[in-house]
């Protein structure tokens, strides 16, 4: 215990993180790295499989319904007219090409004070097999042009290149490559969670979902980690999952782990517990901001509601962007909504460079006025704006599963405070004293809910009961995610949650803190502290039980739950 006391926490990671690899799964990314790493790779959750099925879809779950009712655009276009009035510029449909005062363009600086946008076209990913004597498909060491391109090289030397005949197909295509293969390719592009859960369907069963996932993961241990697989079995893994994630889908995720990446032992942990101890924070309110979900909003993904924005006010180009059938233009827009969207007051539009993909020839550029990129972000706080056309997950019965995961079963019973009601503690007790008197709110709502950002934390909050509680989560709201990164986002959510706060309520502070980390892979960071810090590893699930005895284990015991891996952790800081 000396030694902890003593011990850089750098050199800390560096001993105890060499063989622990944190794996964070998302609907966009999955971010995986070994916990002594800075930062993760941040990888496209995506597979690309060859296909000869007809009719060719394109993207494995693109059945959406992209047809909006006209009740839900109505209810769109006043959402857009009340958020513009806020932001003061021009309502939906208010004529301004005869004003004779030419528009002021805003300055968009984004979140990042240098300038790291990006201009570039994207390139079509060449889909044939280089190394014809190899039975595993690799990924390109660097962007690959039109295919063509690459038959033409060295003609008429005695280059062994094949011909075009020759050329054999990958049959899996990893990652962002399987977001650029051009539609007129025979290939089906699956994504492995929607909505943050298994991205389960009559037409992507489960089964399927499982292997493109072990595929995926094994792909990017051997090609990112360089860990073979041979070598597995000195490695354990941490999974910080979403907290949208049910049991049954967590445990298939174990088996896939234990069972067939052959880590020597796992352990399982909430993205919000990460994100505590990622920032190093003792209390907080996360508010996970990610790709499809965030909080109880469901929400249409912000970067289709920038197109929606640009195409009402004719200033997209005449080009055909299909998000659902072309993965590619979805690349492109979320790279407009990153470098451009912010939010502020004012009219706000920028000059930027559009790029339009057409049936695998070289891209197309056009230079455009983008115009209300304020707009879309502020989705967030009002959901009727983003239209939520995509069909329904399959039944969560599916998921109904009387194993917890993320329970304590122990037969302990601790004695509990008497001012504290019996409904903000879980349904069984936890291994440590130090827990009879924390509050658990459910993170599941009774039912999903169109509800804004700011409506949501209040209620989180105010739920919890306890006003000095209350007070000081109120100053402690921290935002991970992708779409945390949104410029002007945090004044934005610190304005809006306290004008949210009933008058009644004696709380007259809200705080948004700065992340000490990238809010991407917070939680990410968060899930290998933990990992340094779990010393006992009495929550750790090891191959032999798992594979032998599922989820219980040796003598009756059961997988522990997140808190109570919180409780051994903070036990060492507070030591």
């Amino acid at each position: 215990m000396d030694y902890l006391k003593t011990v850089v926490p750098s050199q800390l990671l560096a001993e105890r993180g060499s063989n622990l690899v944190v794996i964070n799964p998302g609907s966009a990314n999955i971010r995986v790295g070994l916990a002594k790493q800075d930062s993760p790779f941040s990888i496209p959750h995506c597979i690309a499989r060859r296909s000869n099925q007809l009719p060719k879809l394109n993207v494995q779950d693109q059945l959406l319904n992209s047809q909006v009712t006209t009740a839900q655009h109505m209810e769109r276009e006043k959402a857009y007219d009340v958020i513009a009035s806020l932001l003061k510029i021009p309502f939906l449909d208010e004529e301004v090409a005869n004003n004779s005062v030419p528009r002021k363009m805003g300055r968009v600086d984004g979140y990042n004070p240098q300038n790291t946008r990006k201009d570039g076209a994207f390139t079509w990913t060449d889909t044939h097999v280089k190394d014809l004597n190899s039975s595993v498909p690799q990924e390109s060491s660097s962007d690959k042009s039109v295919i063509a391109e690459s038959l033409v090289q060295n003609e008429g030397t005695e280059s062994k290149e094949p011909t075009l005949a020759e050329l054999k197909f990958r049959e899996v295509i990893f990652g962002e490559e399987a977001l650029r293969i051009s539609p007129t390719e025979p290939y089906s592009l699956r994504r492995l969670i929607r909505r943050g859960h298994l991205n389960i369907s009559q037409h992507y069963p489960m089964q399927q979902v499982l292997e493109d996932l072990h595929a995926l993961w094994d792909w990017i241990l051997l090609e990112k980690l360089h860990i073979p697989h041979q070598e597995r079995s000195l490695y354990s893994a941490i999974l910080v999952v979403p907290e949208t994630f049910d049991n049954r889908e967590i445990k298939e995720i174990l088996s896939i782990l234990l069972r067939d990446l052959r880590f020597s032992s796992a352990v399982v942990h909430q993205e919000g517990l990460a994100a505590v101890f990622g920032n190093g924070l003792s209390t907080a309110c996360v508010v996970n901001l990610g790709a499809q979900v965030s909080s109880v909003i469901c929400i249409e993904d912000i970067s289709r509601c920038l197109l929606w924005t640009q195409r009402h006010h004719q200033t997209w180009p005449q080009i055909r962007t299909d998000i659902l059938t072309k993965p590619i233009d979805l690349l492109m827009l979320n790279r407009l909504k990153e470098s451009y969207c912010e939010i502020k007051e004012g009219e706000l539009d920028a000059i930027a460079v559009v790029h339009s993909y057409e049936d695998a020839m070289p891209a197309g550029s056009h230079k455009t006025r983008l115009t209300a990129l304020n707009v879309p972000p502020m989705g967030l706080f009002y959901p009727t704006l983003l239209i939520p056309d995509l069909y329904p997950p399959p039944p969560r019965s599916w998921f109904h599963d009387y194993e917890d995961m993320l329970e304590e079963t122990w037969h302990i019973e601790f004695p509990r405070r008497s001012d504290m009601p019996d409904g903000l503690y879980p349904g069984s007790n936890v291994g440590l004293q130090m827990w009879d008197n924390y509050p658990f709110v459910s993170m599941k709502p009774k039912k999903e809910e169109k509800v804004g950002l700011a409506e949501a934390i209040t209620s989180s909050i105010l739920s919890t009961g306890r006003i000095d509680l209350q007070r000081k989560l109120f100053c402690s709201i921290q935002l991970i995610g992708g779409v945390a990164l949104t410029g002007g986002l945090i004044p934005a959510v610190e304005e809006r949650v306290l004008q949210t706060i009933p008058s009644n309520e004696a709380i007259h502070t809200v705080e948004v803190l700065q992340s000490r980390t990238n809010p991407t892979f917070v939680s990410w960071k968060g899930g290998a502290i933990l990992g340094v810090l779990d010393f006992g590893r009495d929550a750790w699930v090891h191959r032999e039980d798992w594979i032998r005895n599922g989820i219980h284990i040796g003598s009756g015991r059961k997988y522990k739950d997140s808190y109570f891996l919180q409780a051994q952790a903070m036990c060492y800081i507070n030591s």
